[in-house]
């Protein structure tokens, strides 16, 4: 890999560029905020009372470029990690709980899909914790019935064949 190195008042920083995440996280700012720029110029920009639909992401582009450039920018600095090797399991595993919620959602019911979800991905990780496991499962089933019934009235299939929904006064079982 190359090495740039560059000196500064209290010594010389040796910085490598390529082999740092941190230049290749600044490219990826840099990426979506030339992509939201470039794409919201088709929108309309409308006037300084009236902004348009692109005044958004073409601000939030330009702010996505100049993180990235910081970040590139700060690696004369600052030394940064360099990139060691992936590890595959906890992607596939994240990936694969995904996969199994929006497969078991629908036949099973959001208990039982949840809890495929927070067990498959929590298999991801390098520790894995049944209490840990078990208080995050019940947070997020009531979460999900919280948001759905409540916040957003939209009937939730819990287990098989049981749906929850709420009336006026209260959640009723049908």
């Amino acid at each position: 890999m190359n090495r740039v190195e560059y000196s500064n008042e209290g010594g010389s920083i040796k910085t490598k560029f390529y082999n740092s995440k941190d230049f290749y996280a600044g490219l990826v700012f840099i990426f979506f905020g030339v992509s939201a720029v470039l794409l919201a110029l088709s929108y309309p920009m409308g006037s300084l009372m009236e902004w348009g639909s692109g005044v958004f992401p073409i601000v939030l582009g330009i702010g996505l470029v100049l993180l990235g450039l910081i970040i590139v920018v700060r690696l004369i600095w600052v030394n940064s990690k360099a990139i060691e090797p992936w590890d595959f399991r906890p992607l596939l595993l994240v990936v694969g709980a995904l996969l199994a919620f929006a497969l078991l959602l629908q036949p099973f019911g959001v208990v039982l899909a949840t809890l495929s979800l927070v067990t498959i991905s929590c298999l991801g990780g390098r520790e894995f914790r049944i209490l840990e496991v078990g208080i995050l499962y019940l947070v997020l089933v009531a979460l999900v019935v919280f948001v759905f019934v409540y916040g957003t009235g939209i009937p939730v299939v819990a287990l098989d064949g049981i749906l929850l929904h709420q009336t006026i006064n209260h959640m009723q079982f049908i």
